[in-house]
C-alpha cells in the first residue's frame, strides 16, 4: 500500500550530491532502478531526472528501514532519509559513485507492476511498444537528457532574442484557412455550423501584421500544424522559433541569427562557429551538390558531363541531353572494392528519387561497370579527368531531367558518404543558401506556385521578369542549413500592395480569390506597411541535430507515428454522435449523425 510523504520534504535531487556532502542528512525521492537484497544488507539504486545514487540499509540502519527497503522493487516510487557517507567500494562509472546514503527511513510512495521494457539507456524495445507506454519511455535517462536539453535550447533562444530587442507575442491557434501549400487541419465551429477554423501552418500573416502594427521585432516559440505525409524529421504538429523584424534587409536578418547560432553552439556544445557563415546561391548549391540543403562535411560534388554525353554513341546518355536533360556523376574515391550487390542496391536507392537507373564505372587497369563497354576509351579518359578520378575510384552516373538528376545524385552522395565512412563525428558545417527561385512550376496543376510562400519578395533586379520569365525570378529568401538538414528558412516579405497583387496573379489567384483568402492582410497593407522580413527555425529539428539524434520523435515528449496517430492515447479516435450533431456534421456513408 502506498504511503504518504506527509512531513517529508525533498532536500535535493539524487545526482546533486557529492563528496562535499558527506555527513549531511538528506531526504531523496525518486524511482528504484535496482534492488539487491543480501540478507542483512539491502542496496537500492534511486533514480530521478538528475541521475542515480546508491542507498544502503545496513546494520547501522533501523530495522524498519531495512524491512521497507527489502519490500522495494524496480520502478517503485520511494522516499528515503539518511546520511551521506563514502562508499567502501566506489563505482567510477557512476557520477555519484564515490558516495552512498545510509538509510534511516524508507517510505514506498507508489508501487509498480513490471514494466513492458527495461527503464534504461538505449533500451532495445521496439518503438511502437515504447510509444504506447511513452510515460515509461520518457522515464529513461537518455530520453530525459534530450527533453531537458530541449528546454535549455528554448530558454537560450528566449534569452538571446530578448537581449536583441525581440518581444514574444502569441498569435491565434484558431484561424482562417488559406489553402496554399500543405493541407490545413480544420476545426469545425459549433457556434457557426458549416464554418471552420484552421490550425496555423505558421504564424506568417500574423507576424507580418505585427510589423505593420509597429512592434518592430517579434519572436515566438510556437506550435504549428500541417496535414502532410510524415518522415523521420517531420510531425503533423511541430514547434518553430518564429521571428520577424521591421526595417531590415537580408543581411540584417542573417546577422541576428548568426549571433543566435554562435551563442547556441558555444553554450550548449562548447563549439566556436567561424563567423560569418558561408553563403551559397541556390543555383550553385544545386549545380555542385544536387540539393538546396547541401551537406558540406565531405566532397563528392556533382560533375556535369552532358557535353561529352551528347556526342556519345551511348544512346541513353545522348538522348537524355537531346531531350533537355543532363548527364552528371559523382566520384566515390577508393570505392572500387564495392560488391556488385552493393552497387545494385545503390541503383534501387536512386530509383526512389525517380531515376530510371544508375550507371557506374569502376576505374581499374581495365575499366569495368555498366557503361564500361558503352563508352569509348577516349570518353572514359575525358570523363575521369574532369571528375578528378583515378584508379580505384567509382563513377556513378544519372541521365535524366535536371530535377531527377539533382535529386538522385544529391541523395546518392550522402548515402555514399555514410557507407564509406566519410562523415566525422562532431563535424559541424553550416551555411546560408540564398537567392532561391521565387516560383516553381506545378506540372500537375499547370501553374506557377510559390517556392516558399506567396508573401516572399522577389529580388528587385528581377522584378521586370515576373510576367515575362517567371521561372528566372529570384527571391530574397534564405535557408540556414546544418550538415545537410534545413534548420530554418525565411525571406524579406512583400510590403507593397501592388507587388503583392502581382504575385497573387502569377500564382493564378484572381482578385476575388486573393481578397477572399487574404483580404485582411491586403486591407491592412493600405495603412502604412514597413519593409520587413523574418525567419523560422524548425525547433524540433534544431534540437534533434544538436542533441545528436537522427529521429525527431526522440526530442518530442509525445510524438505521433507515420500515420499521424498517437499510440499512447489512440488519437485520432471516434467521437460521440452527439458531438457531431452539435457541430452540424454528418459522416459520409452514414445517416443523420
Amino acid at each position: 500500500m502506498a504511503e504518504s510523504m506527509k512531513g517529508w520534504t525533498r532536500t535535493c535531487r539524487c545526482a546533486e550530491l557529492g563528496e562535499a556532502d558527506v555527513g549531511r542528512t538528506v531526504t531523496l525521492m525518486g524511482w528504484c532502478h535496482k534492488q539487491r537484497d543480501l540478507g542483512g544488507l539491502v542496496f537500492l539504486t534511486l533514480r530521478d531526472r538528475s541521475g542515480e545514487i546508491q542507498l544502503v540499509a545496513d546494520e547501522a540502519s533501523p530495522a524498519a528501514a531495512r524491512e521497507a527497503a527489502a519490500r522495494v522493487r524496480s520502478e517503485f516510487v520511494v522516499a528515503a532519509q539518511g546520511t551521506v557517507v563514502l562508499r567502501k567500494a566506489p563505482n567510477p562509472n557512476m557520477p555519484t559513485g564515490a558516495i552512498e546514503v545510509r538509510l534511516e527511513a524508507v517510505r514506498i510512495l507508489g508501487e509498480s507492476e513490471t514494466p513492458p521494457f527495461y527503464i534504461e539507456e538505449n533500451v532495445q524495445a521496439n518503438e511502437p511498444l515504447r510509444l504506447k507506454h511513452r510515460y515509461l519511455d520518457l522515464r529513461r535517462p537518455d530520453m530525459q537528457r534530450r527533453i531537458m536539453f530541449r528546454h535549455r535550447v528554448a530558454k537560450l533562444a528566449r534569452d538571446y532574442f530578448d537581449g536583441q530587442g525581440f518581444l514574444e507575442i502569441e498569435t491565434p491557434v484558431l484561424t482562417k484557412s488559406t489553402p496554399e501549400g500543405a493541407r490545413d487541419y480544420l476545426v469545425p465551429s459549433r457556434v457557426q455550423n458549416g464554418k471552420f477554423y484552421a490550425l496555423p501552418q505558421s504564424p506568417q500573416l500574423f507576424k507580418q501584421l505585427l510589423m505593420l502594427a509597429g512592434y518592430d521585432r517579434y519572436m515566438q516559440i510556437v506550435r504549428c500544424f500541417r496535414d502532410e505525409d510524415l518522415r523521420a524529421d517531420r510531425q503533423p504538429e511541430f514547434t518553430q522559433i518564429d521571428l520577424e523584424m521591421a526595417f531590415v534587409d537580408v543581411d540584417d536578418v542573417i546577422a541576428v541569427n548568426e549571433g543566435f547560432l554562435a551563442r547556441t553552439f558555444k553554450e550548449l556544445l562548447d563549439v566556436d562557429l567561424p563567423m560569418p557563415l558561408p553563403r551559397m546561391a541556390w543555383a550553385e548549391a544545386m549545380r555542385r551538390y544536387g540539393s538546396d540543403k547541401p551537406d558540406l562535411r565531405f566532397g563528392m560534388e556533382l560533375v556535369d558531363v552532358s557535353d561529352i554525353a551528347e556526342k556519345s554513341a551511348f544512346r541513353v546518355f545522348a538522348d537524355a541531353v537531346a531531350n533537355g536533360g543532363s548527364v552528371r556523376l559523382v566520384c566515390a574515391k577508393g570505392a572500387s572494392g564495392m560488391s556488385r550487390k552493393e552497387i545494385d542496391a545503390l541503383g534501387e536507392f536512386v530509383k526512389t528519387y525517380r531515376a530510371k537507373g544508375l550507371a557506374w564505372l569502376a576505374l581499374e587497369d581495365e575499366p569495368r561497370g555498366s557503361v564500361a563497354k558503352a563508352l569509348s576509351p577516349e570518353e572514359i579518359r575525358t570523363i575521369a579527368s574532369r571528375a578528378g578520378a583515378e584508379k580505384g575510384d567509382v563513377l556513378f552516373f544519372v541521365a535524366d531531367r535536371d530535377k531527377v538528376v539533382f535529386d538522385a545524385l544529391g541523395q546518392l552522395r550522402c548515402e555514399l558518404a555514410r557507407r564509406l565512412g566519410l562523415i566525422r563525428p562532431g563535424d559541424w558545417k553550416l551555411l546560408w543558401v540564398t537567392e532561391f527561385p521565387l516560383l516553381e512550376y506545378d506540372e500537375e496543376d499547370k501553374r506557377w506556385v510559390a517556392m516558399h510562400h506567396p508573401f516572399t519578395s522577389p529580388m528587385e533586379e528581377d522584378l521586370a521578369l515576373m510576367e515575362t520569365d517567371p521561372g528566372a525570378v529570384r527571391a530574397r529568401a534564405y535557408d540556414i542549413v546544418l550538415n545537410g538538414t534545413e534548420l530554418g528558412g525565411g525571406s524579406i516579405r512583400i510590403h507593397d500592395p501592388e507587388l503583392q497583387r502581382r504575385m497573387f496573379r502569377l500564382i493564378g489567384l484572381t482578385e476575388e480569390q486573393a481578397q477572399r483568402r487574404f483580404g485582411f492582410l491586403l486591407d491592412a497593407f493600405r495603412y502604412g506597411t514597413p519593409p520587413h522580413g523574418g525567419l523560422a527555425y524548425g525547433f524540433d529539428r534544431l534540437v534533434m541535430k544538436l542533441s545528436g539524434s537522427e529521429d525527431i520523435r526522440d526530442v518530442i515528449a509525445f510524438p505521433k507515428v507515420q500515420t499521424a496517430a498517437c499510440l499512447m492515447t489512440d488519437a485520432p479516435s471516434d467521437v460521440d454522435p452527439k458531438q457531431l450533431r452539435e457541430l452540424g456534421i454528418r459522416l459520409a456513408g452514414e445517416g443523420e449523425a
